[in-house]
């Protein structure tokens, strides 16, 4: 089983953004000892719980801090940028770490409204993103004739780059144009096995990709026992009650009850919303994501624990990593 990492640099509550990029690198670290195949992390902005909005910053201050893993963005938000400055930033990192940077894409904004306005973008760029991604490729491809704009560093250097998604659209566009695809399974896990049918049904052999190759992503809370695993899992359940009620905050700590913080319908929209949760001891955990591997057929996971303490954090990781046994 592959197994891999994405990593939003949550800000934990009492803690600040520096700790926690901090603690996203010694993750990374971490990881590349255990045996993970990448690091991602994710573009949000204006979310006061989460580290990781210059993306680009964060994935060449890990791989600046790693030496084998796959660093990478899961993803950049596109529609929030022009394709030339991401060609740029990311051809920028392949420079300086060649052969280990990966460049997933999604159409959301990773953003509010207002947000989007102060990023001087519109809603409405989200509709060019297969024309985005198209013009993506090429810039880091070969120069052609009467090509008057380059991305450099960017051309020629043949970044990866992956489709993410939570719906039929990215997988579409996924299979397509040939492409890795990475479904949001560990928030939004309503369509993955419709997604994953449609990409690999659909799917193109394209430069970049001979056979369809998918990931999905899920969220993992493992602990020596079921119960603490449960409680450490409190923390994501608090934070995901919260959007529900619309008051993001920091992650919290953990609590020993969970139902004495939620109502019974924001306990079954979290529920759903984190359907695709591996919670309890390491043996439970293995066999669980084993299940879930041979029921989609998936070909590698992508593993997120947000969890409040950074110990807490890396034992989960380490107690299901490729190199535990």
């Amino acid at each position: 089983m592959k197994l891999s990492i994405l990593d939003l640099a949550f800000i934990a509550a009492g803690s600040n953004a520096g700790e926690a990029l901090k603690g996203t690198l010694d993750l990374a670290r971490h990881g590349e000892k255990w045996g993970y195949e990448r690091f991602w992390l994710a573009e949000h902005h204006n979310m006061v719980g989460i580290a990781s909005a210059a993306t680009a910053v964060a994935i060449g201050y890990v791989a600046g801090g790693t030496s084998t893993i796959r660093v990478g963005a899961g993803g950049i938000m596109l529609p929030n940028h022009s394709p030339l400055v991401i060609a740029e930033q990311f051809g920028t990192l392949e420079s300086l770490y060649p052969g280990r940077i990966d460049l997933g894409l999604g159409r959301a904004p990773g953003s509010d409204g207002h947000t989007t306005r102060a990023l001087r973008r519109s809603p409405a760029a989200a509709e060019n993103f297969p024309q985005d991604v198209m013009e993506l490729q090429a810039l880091f491809g070969p120069v052609q004739e009467g090509q008057k704009v380059q991305a450099v560093p960017g051309t020629g250097l043949n970044v990866p780059l992956w489709i993410l998604g939570s719906s039929l659209f990215g997988a579409r566009l996924a299979a397509m144009l040939g492409l890795p695809y990475a479904f949001a399974s560990h928030f939004a896990p309503a369509a993955l096995m419709d997604a994953l049918a449609l990409y690999r049904r659909e799917f193109r052999p394209s430069a970049q990709l001979q056979q369809p190759y998918a990931m999905a992503g899920v969220n993992v809370f493992a602990a020596a026992t079921d119960r603490e695993a449960q409680r450490l899992f409190s923390s994501v359940q608090k934070q995901f009650a919260n959007l529900v009620r619309g008051v993001p905050g920091q992650l919290a700590p953990p609590i020993d009850d969970i139902d004495s913080y939620w109502s019974p319908m924001e306990k079954a929209q979290v529920s759903s919303m984190l359907a695709c949760s591996f919670v309890g001891n390491p043996e439970r955990v293995g066999d669980e994501l084993q299940q879930f591997v041979e029921q989609t057929g998936v070909d590698e996971v992508m593993v997120v624990s947000a969890i409040h303490d950074h110990d807490a954090r890396l034992e989960s990781y380490r107690l299901i990593a490729p190199g535990s046994g």
